[in-house]
Parts: structure tokens; sequence; C-alpha cells
């Protein structure tokens, strides 16, 4: 007998209003989670090992599933379960829930209660759905005591406020990408961009072989840069072992294959040590994993492997400077292959960009790019292991 394709499912990344990811929101793709679905998500120990220090949000229908062979699967301090609020309806739900919040599971109650059901006093954390046509809050209207609360389906700026101001804390959805924000917290907006400038200066040089010496010119004449480039060579993350103390030891010693990719994510980079992260990083981050890691499946070698992850990281450059992708690629000199997945999404690497911007995974799709689900689900725990570590570290 075959064996059962692997199950499909939508992983979506929560952070807090200090743009810092905190946790990973899991939902089934198609249709619920089943007890296969989850016993193959948990049953190796790579997903919790690939997000961690993040914990992990199941989004779940009810609390049936959770038999005590899958909450042996599923440790409190790392899952949090978000169950159907109208499964409250069904006999001895809400005691059952309580249960499992003695036990150390963090429970959010997801949307609205069944009408006429006043909310369980053991039980009000909360999630709700605020994208399409759902109503929003009022704001103060989440206690703060009992959060954190989650809003999911955050596609816009303009809701990320409105469900701060309703008391959530934990936020999910695609409002990192919204046109009216780009550079949404990022302080390096209002300035005029000289350190960015330089960056696509030294990304020009470095695709066009140039001398270490003009890498290093370029280095020197932007602290803020060389700040960022020193941290990150250093960092526990990404350090070769060796303490980098100079801009040609980060050249010379570290390699111009890595330096290239760093200085690709520092273009996303928090100027101001102090302030936020950059909303696109990690999303830009996990990108360029995604497409590296797909190709370096399909054989690809590791040039090959740097040009994916040079498209995944590129693809939200426009959204970063806000300037048409056309006049940023120019200046660039990338290969065609590269500039046509950027400006048309065309060929294997845009057909694999445009996978990376869905909302979520859709089984006919991958098909049609050739990827099975399982190669896709491995492929999303590296790029968000990947993208974890970056906004750690950048």
């Amino acid at each position: 007998m075959a064996a059962a394709p692997f199950p499909l499912v939508d992983i979506r990344s929560v952070a807090n209003a200090q743009n810092e990811w905190v946790a990973l929101l899991l939902r089934a793709a198609e249709g619920s989670f089943d007890d296969a679905t989850l016993q193959a998500m948990f049953g190796a120990p790579d997903l919790l090992a690939a997000v961690a220090p993040l914990d992990c949000i199941l989004l779940l229908d009810s609390p049936a599933l959770l038999t005590p062979p899958i909450l042996k699967l599923l440790p409190p301090n790392r899952v949090v379960l978000a169950v159907d609020a109208r499964s409250l309806a069904q006999e001895n739900v809400a005691k059952r829930l309580a249960g499992l919040q003695l036990d150390g599971y963090r429970v959010l109650l997801d949307g609205p209660l069944p009408e006429g059901m006043a909310p369980p006093m053991a039980l009000r954390s909360v999630a709700r759905f605020v994208g399409g046509d759902a109503l929003p809050l009022p704001p103060a209207s989440l206690p703060a005591l009992f959060g954190p609360h989650l809003a999911r389906g955050v596609d816009t700026l303009e809701s990320l406020r409105a469900c701060e101001n309703a008391g959530f804390s934990w936020f999910s959805g695609g409002y990192a990408l919204d046109d009216a924000g780009a550079n949404a917290g990022d302080p390096q907006q209002h300035d005029d961009g000289t350190t960015r400038r330089r960056l696509m200066t030294m990304l020009a040089l470095l695709s066009r072989d140039a001398d270490s010496h003009e890498l290093e010119a370029q280095l020197k004449q932007d602290p803020a840069l060389s700040y960022h480039l020193l941290k990150l060579v250093n960092s526990a993350a990404f350090s070769s072992g060796l303490q980098i103390t100079s801009f040609g030891q980060a050249i010379s010693r570290i390699g111009r294959r890595q330096l290239q990719r760093w200085l690709q994510l520092l273009l996303y980079a928090r100027h101001d040590p102090d302030g936020p992260p950059n909303l696109l990083l990690p999303v830009a981050a996990r990108r360029g994993a995604v497409l590296e890691e797909l190709c370096k499946r399909d054989g690809g070698d590791r040039d090959e492997q740097d040009l994916a992850f040079m498209t995944g990281v590129f693809s939200l450059l426009d959204r970063l400077f806000r300037t048409p992708m056309a006049a940023l690629v120019r200046d660039l000199n990338l290969p065609d292959e590269v500039e046509a997945a950027l400006l048309a999404r065309e060929g294997c690497l845009g057909q694999r960009l445009r996978l990376c911007e869905m909302p979520g995974p859709v089984r006919a799709v991958l098909d049609g790019a050739g990827i099975d689900s399982l190669s896709w689900w491995q492929a999303q725990l590296y790029a968000y292991h990947w993208a974890i570590q970056v906004a750690r570290n950048v």
C-alpha cells in the first residue's frame, strides 16, 4: 500500500507589537487537523527544533483530537492551543479546555462564543480572525490580564493599529507587506537612505567581482553599515569561529559568497540599534531560504542555490525602497533568470517565488511546480529556522 502523502500545512508567523516573531501559527491547509496529520508534524523532532525558541500555535476545531498519545507529542511549554470557540457548545468541552490549561497548556478561544454563552471564567485568552468582513473589536475590549490575545488575518497596518487598541498583543497576517507602510517599523524611513544606497553599490561591486579594496572602501564610508556587518559576522548564528575585527577580515576570511548574503539581508536591517526590527526582514529571509532549499533539493549547485536565495531576498526590494523593481534590478546587473523572476515571476525561480507569496499552500499549485507536500514542509522548516535566526541577529 502506498504511503499517504504528507499533509499540507499552512504556516504563518506571529509577531508582537515590537515587530518580533514570537510564534508560528499552524493551520491545516485542507480541511481540519486529524490524528495522522499531527502525528506526521510532531512525531519527529524536526518541527519544534527548527522553530526554537518560538512557540507553535495549533489552530483546532475542537479538543477531541487531543488524545493522550497526541498530547505526548505536544510539550505544554512550546505548544499553544487555539480552539474554535463554537466547540464550547458541545458537552464537557469547557471543562476539558480548563483541564488542559491546568496541565500547563495556554488555551486561546478562537472566534466568537456560541450565541447566548457567557465567557468561561477559566478561559479568557482569545484569538480572532480580523480579516475580510470581520467586524473590528472596540478599543480596550480585551483584558490584558488574560493575554496574550492573538489577532489573525491582520493584513493592513490600519488593522494592526485597531487590533492593538482593542487589546491584542500577538498579530499574524500580511500587514508587513502593506503598501501604505512598506518601511513600517524602520527608523530609516525618514532619512536619506544613504546606507541602503551604499549597500546596493556594494552588491553591484560583488556581482562584477570587484577588488576587495573597493568593497572595503565602501564599508569604511558608512558607520551604520560597518556596525551591522561586524555584528552580523560575529553573531552566534553566522560566525565561522573566528573573531572578525576588520572589514578586510570580513571579506577575506568569511568569503565573498557569505558576505554577499549578509549584505543582501542588511538591506532590511534596523539602522538604529535601539529601533524596532524591520517587518520585511524575516519575510525576505524566509523567501530566500525557501528558494535556496528547493533548488538544493533539485540538485542545484552552489551558484544556482545562491541565485535562488538572492531572488527570494530581493523580491521585496521594491517595497523596501518604494521604487519600481525594474529600476532597482537595472543597477545590479543580475542574471537573466533572476531578472525574469523578479520582474515578471517567470521561469522556475519566478514560479517558486509566487509560491512563497501565496497566503497559504495549494496542493494543485505545488503539483504544478513539481513540489510534493513533504518537500514543501521540509523547505518551510528550513526557511523558518533560517528566518528566525536572521531576525534575532540582524
